[in-house]
């Protein structure tokens, strides 16, 4: 996982992880050529086990571990390759898409304009101070006609809102790792914080005794759904990585993600991994 502590990888079979092995040494290699025994990122144990201390994008492709071990002590020396794929990888960075339909004017006027951008404005000052922001996907007018009654025209908004897992400071982004900085614990205030918003437009129209104003929101429309989605350069694929079916892997050459979808997609020119484009 991207910037956390890594898992002994064995520099074992599992077959002579349970023998006696005389006078071993262990040797192992990265993309970036030979790994010493301790560095600020990688850690080599006196087992010979391979630990990242803080796992980066860069440091995924192939390691090879070389061994040399004697059975015995009267047998000679013997050698032995074992190579892995070390993949980066980081949870889903997911959000969640809300629609809401709101009585309108009628569809050509430049009031629904207005409107639009208030709500907009509103809805992104409601969640400003938990770092998370509201982007508006789409806004259609249309002409509705009502159940057992006329035409009436209505509004269909559909906004995600999603929250920054990074703090910009005087040397640009980094990743956000303070309590207050949960992903998960922000995006879920945010989400209660809208649905406050539209109930408490519910009641005030409730306590109105004057006619409701031109454009409303009609209540119980809003709807919201949970997102999953993978940051460029990385993907979910339960095929390739059975073992970790939710986890947004980085892309292995000859596939990319260039937005932010949930898979890789396929890619004979990508030679790299992580490619966030097709080139």
């Amino acid at each position: 996982m991207l910037h956390q502590k890594s898992p002994h990888v064995l520099c074992v079979t599992q077959r002579l992880r349970n023998s006696e092995l005389i006078d071993p040494s262990f040797q192992w290699h990265g993309p970036s050529g030979k790994i010493i025994s301790e560095n600020s990122t990688t850690h080599i144990t006196s087992t010979g086990s391979l630990v990242f201390q803080d796992f980066q994008e860069s440091m995924t492709g192939a390691y090879t571990c070389f061994l040399e071990y004697k059975p015995t002590v009267e047998e000679v020396v013997k050698n032995l390759q074992l190579k892995f794929i070390v993949y980066a990888y980081r949870e889903p960075h997911f959000y969640y898409q809300f629609t809401a339909r709101y009585h309108a004017a009628p569809c050509n006027s430049v009031y629904n304009i207005s409107f639009e951008n208030k709500l907009l404005q509103i809805l992104s000052k409601l969640v400003h101070d938990i770092k998370c922001e509201v982007s508006l996907l789409k806004s259609e007018c249309h002409h509705v006609k009502m159940q057992k009654a006329g035409f009436q025209n209505e509004l269909f908004f559909k906004f995600a809102v999603s929250c920054a897992d990074t703090e910009k400071g005087e040397k640009g982004s980094k990743p956000c790792e303070d309590h207050d900085c949960d992903y998960a614990k922000r995006l879920s205030k945010a989400k209660n914080l809208i649905e406050r918003f539209f109930n408490q437009q519910v009641e005030v129209l409730g306590r109105r005794a004057s006619p409701l104003p031109e454009i409303y929101y009609i209540e119980d429309t809003l709807q919201m759904v949970w997102i999953n989605r993978c940051f460029p350069g990385y993907g979910i694929n339960i095929l390739k990585h059975p073992r970790c079916p939710e986890c947004c892997v980085i892309c292995s050459p000859g596939s990319y993600n260039p937005s932010d979808g949930t898979h890789c997609l396929h890619c004979n020119n990508s030679m790299v991994f992580g490619a966030k484009a097709c080139l």
